[in-house]
């Protein structure tokens, strides 16, 4: 019970860390983010990236802070995995 509610955070952590990344790519073609996958991927991503964007200012035409986010993400997968780890050694599994 308790591997697979890790897995599905696994996953669910997965699928929003190559969301972004599709994000991100698509703000390099024109008018990408403007078609409804455009638009469904911004509702799910931009609220994650705004919180970045508040504290990383963009350097030019640069936007940095969707690079330290998927750093984030991929600490939260580090921290899943030493949580998960931790709460096997617990159960003796």
């Amino acid at each position: 019970m308790i591997s697979a509610i890790f897995l599905v955070l696994y996953y669910a952590l997965r699928i929003y860390f190559f969301a972004i990344i599709v994000y991100i790519f698509m703000s390099w073609v024109p008018n990408a983010r403007d078609t409804q996958f455009g638009q469904i991927l911004a509702n799910i991503c931009e609220p994650y990236l705004e919180i970045f964007r508040r504290f990383i200012p963009p350097l030019g035409m640069i936007d940095f802070s969707p690079i330290i986010a998927l750093f984030v993400l991929r600490f939260a997968f580090d921290g899943l995995a030493a949580i998960q780890r931790f709460v096997y050694s617990l159960l003796g599994v």
